[in-house]
């Protein structure tokens, strides 16, 4: 009996010295949830001593706050389910660690004693985690501004590409020195701007970050008329009238490329989808007040049905008119370009009434 105690004894201290040497965190509560086993790990953790814990602690006392969090894993291993979670734990020197918890029952004869705690230490693996999902999302960042940039260099050039296409044939047919002449002076103009928006173009892809383009202060009004320029083939073509109203003195601290962009997109759609009745009346005014610069395009056309096209109306790859050269892009485009400067964008419209589109900026 005594060399079995003994044994017993030996074991006992094996099995204690073992668990005191691993890195795992071993526990065992028993039904009351009073701590009848800690090893070194488990009390280090939580900034304890083994005397003041087993056979003395219970766990809604040691886990504090934490026990509220638990409580739904300790009550189902004292139903006898195994129980398995992640938790983050402060630590009373400060901080947090990550751990793997595992709640496993000891069930006796169908009554659950208590159950055993096992806790990794995940914190690194954590850590590489967040790493990882930091690294993703700043990938995904970069194929957004990569889309970005190409939907803004196939957007914006093919309205100085038509143009250049517009004035080259009508140069080709001119039946009088006057009219070349006067075909000379378009393509001078609009190889200008071309010169311009590539310039920007270049710009932002020496930035290499799209977002974080520095601003610069943009005369409103000189960019409107910078605007009717590089559609004046579609102007002329349609017989649109665009009433640029802004006031001359009026600026806004901006990326330049952006507001070229969401300029032409809005003006070129309001030519575009004009009625086939009447000409196209497009109105561009801006007002400033109570730190904001709010810019209005309006137009005469066709109109859009809000109740039934609302939702998608600034979705890619949406059209609603049934043109054949519609490529959804742009109002997408747009939408990026101005909420990408911290502004808004906001339409009304009715069909064959035409549209307002109304643009929010902070002026500071």
């Amino acid at each position: 009996m005594t060399k079995m105690k003994t044994e017993n004894q030996n074991l006992n201290y094996l099995g204690s010295n073992v668990a005191d040497h691993i890195t795992a965190m071993l526990a065992y509560w028993d039904k009351n949830l009073v701590c009848r086993f800690a090893n070194s790990a488990y009390v280090e953790w939580f900034g304890k001593k083994k005397e003041e814990m087993v056979d003395k602690i219970t766990l809604k006392e040691l886990l504090g706050p934490l026990f509220e969090k638990n409580l739904p894993f300790i009550s189902g291993a004292l139903r006898g389910e195994i129980q398995t979670f992640e938790r983050e734990i402060p630590l009373p020197a400060g901080g947090t660690r990550h751990g793997l918890a595992n709640y496993y029952p000891e069930i006796v004869n169908g009554e659950v004693k208590g159950f055993f705690v096992h806790v990794a230490d995940v914190t690194p693996l954590k850590l590489m985690e967040i790493e990882l999902l930091r690294s993703n999302k700043k990938v995904q960042e970069q194929n957004e501004r990569l889309l970005n940039f190409s939907n803004i260099v196939s957007h914006n050039l093919k309205s100085h590409s038509n143009n250049l296409a517009s004035i080259l044939h009508a140069f080709s047919t001119a039946s009088s020195e006057e009219d070349k002449s006067k075909m000379f002076d378009f393509l001078k103009s609009i190889s200008k701007g071309f010169s311009s928006t590539v310039s920007h173009l270049n710009e932002i892809t020496k930035s290499q970050n799209l977002a974080k383009l520095n601003p610069e202060q943009i005369n409103l009004h000189e960019l409107a008329e910078k605007l009717k320029m590089a559609l004046l083939v579609q102007i002329q073509s349609s017989n649109a009238v665009v009433q640029n109203k802004i006031d001359k003195g009026i600026s806004l601290c901006a990326n330049s490329v952006y507001m070229e962009s969401i300029i032409l997109n809005l003006l070129t759609n309001a030519i575009k989808y004009k009625q086939e009745t009447k000409p196209p009346v497009v109105e561009l005014s801006c007002t400033q007040e109570s730190g904001k610069t709010i810019i209005k395009i309006k137009d005469n056309g066709k109109g859009i049905n809000l109740e039934k096209h609302g939702a998608d109306l600034f979705g890619m790859y949406k059209t609603f008119h049934g043109n054949s050269d519609a490529e959804g892009i742009g109002l997408f485009i747009t939408r990026y370009h101005v909420e990408a400067m911290g502004g808004q964008i906001e339409v009304e419209s009715k069909v064959n009434s035409g549209t307002t589109f109304t643009l929010t900026f902070s002026s500071m």
